[in-house]
């Protein structure tokens, strides 16, 4: 299955959860904001969304510093 994350194609296993990919990736998803399909999901929906061929991520980590 093939997945647009950051403007970036990428093939993934099926099925696979948003937060297993957060997961799988390496990345805390207490520390991000992503966009799934142009919609901000809120972080409690992350294990809910089976993602599908052709979605479209993006990713954005929060950075701390000043």
């Amino acid at each position: 299955m093939r997945v647009r994350i950051n403007g970036t194609e990428r093939d993934l296993p099926e099925p696979t959860t948003l937060l297993e990919l957060l997961a799988e990736r390496g990345i805390d998803p207490r520390t991000v904001v992503v966009e799934y399909n142009y919609e901000i999901i809120p972080r409690e929906r992350y294990g809910g969304i089976t993602l599908q061929e052709g979605d479209n991520l993006e990713i954005v980590q929060m950075v701390a510093g000043g």
